[in-house]
């Protein structure tokens, strides 16, 4: 009487292993799918007050301009206002 050899996919424990991997990696890509067709626009304000798409005032801006709003929630995190 000779034993058959089982096949590999008969096995509970190859689908845990190739599984999980499997499932984060397919999950990976359906993110990145996602974030790919709903891109969020870049939009700067300009000197004179008005929001615009960043690739038009990309230059006029001033890099300290940029860094207002992270100072003031710095600045009101270390001390809130009541």
């Amino acid at each position: 009487m000779q034993n058959k050899p089982i096949p590999w996919y008969k096995f509970p424990m190859v689908w845990l292993v190739v599984g999980g991997p499997l499932s984060v990696v397919i999950a990976s890509l359906a993110t990145a799918v996602v974030a790919w067709k709903h891109i969020d626009p870049v939009i700067a304000t300009t000197p004179q007050g008005e929001l615009r798409a960043a690739d038009d005032v990309a230059a006029k801006v001033s890099p300290k301009d940029a860094l207002a709003p992270a100072m003031q929630g710095r600045n009101h995190a270390a001390s809130p206002q009541r």
